[in-house]
């Protein structure tokens, strides 16, 4: 079976705003092998939207970005998507957008055959959790304490019946200060 991998950066204080983030090519490079472990992506609208086109436009078109940004770009676009949404009209080629049930659609796409799925941002993810359909989280903790961000924060709103215990199984200190954290389900 697929593993479901939650994989996102935040503050100290929680906030996920990418405007208030450290993103270096040390940070991109983990994040590129993250993506080339999975095939497929699952998004909400918001957090679609922001990584595409944006990705894509870079590894079509790589002019004047680091190796580290094309890298990651390339490894993006070359992933299909699923995003969830009620209200998005069209995708680029490689996105399929579902207005299924969200429970239903992740349990069939983790029975496909392929590599791993990730999902992002903070909506989506959250209701994936209380589904009890994350299989692991990657966290990039950033040394900034934001104060503000746009949005909501990490896990706001979330509601578990009880506590989801997660084990730490990889640690990774970047030169940035930034910190890495991988948790599975035990």
């Amino acid at each position: 079976m697929r593993k479901l991998i939650y994989a996102i950066n935040f503050t100290l204080d929680g906030c996920f705003d990418h405007t208030k983030m450290i993103v270096d090519e040390e940070i991109l490079e983990y994040y590129t092998n993250i993506v080339r472990e999975a095939d497929l992506t699952v998004y909400g609208r918001k957090t679609y939207q922001l990584m595409v086109p944006y990705w894509p436009d870079i590894a079509q078109n790589p002019s004047g970005e680091t190796k580290a940004d094309v890298d990651f770009a390339q490894a993006f676009d070359s992933m299909n998507r699923v995003v969830f949404s009620r209200s998005l009209e069209s995708t680029d080629g490689r996105t399929r957008i579902v207005r299924a049930n969200l429970k239903d659609e992740i349990l069939k796409l983790k029975q496909e055959p392929g590599k791993n799925i990730l999902t992002g941002g903070v909506a989506l993810p959250s209701q994936l959790i209380e589904l009890g359909l994350v299989d692991e989280f990657r966290f990039v903790v950033v040394p900034v304490i934001a104060g503000a961000g746009e949005g909501s924060w990490l896990m706001e709103g979330i509601s578990l019946q009880e506590k989801l215990r997660l084990k730490l199984v990889e640690s990774k200190i970047f030169k940035s200060g930034c910190v890495a954290l991988r948790y599975l389900k035990p």
